[in-house]
């Protein structure tokens, strides 16, 4: 792996890169893949996996699936979600259920996370908290 800290990719900018949009967050997930620092968690692939289109991007996710470190949803993770979907709740936010459980990830294990969702705006800083 790279010598940077891990940053753990969220689905919103992984398909901006599958559809190789010049986009700042696809070329940020470019970025983290070229220096070895990209990592997802098994949500994530599932999520990419449900809306991955076409020979091109199947044949991409299966080489990251090769590649990549992957993040377990473990006890811990779960555990933290719950406090996490509570403090939103708390918080007056809204936000997928998905989202939550992935910033609890990259929080449990100490991972930054990449994302162009604007729910992660509000769900980290109350991540950070905990």
């Amino acid at each position: 792996m790279g010598g940077e800290a891990m940053t753990l990719v969220d689905a919103s900018s992984w398909i901006e890169f599958l559809r190789q949009r010049t986009s700042e967050p696809g070329l940020r997930v470019k970025s983290l893949l070229a220096d070895g620092s990209a990592v997802w968690c098994e949500l994530t692939i599932v999520e990419l996996w449900n809306g991955a289109r076409g020979h091109v991007e199947k044949s991409v996710l299966e080489e990251l699936e090769e590649e990549l470190r992957i993040y377990p949803i473990n006890e811990a993770v779960w555990k933290m979600a719950r406090v996490l979907a509570r403090g939103c709740r708390e918080h007056g936010i809204n936000a997928p259920a998905t989202d939550v459980v992935i910033a609890a990830c990259a929080a449990n294990h100490g991972l930054k996370l990449e994302h162009c969702d604007s729910h992660f705006d509000k769900i980290l800083p109350i991540a950070a908290k905990i």
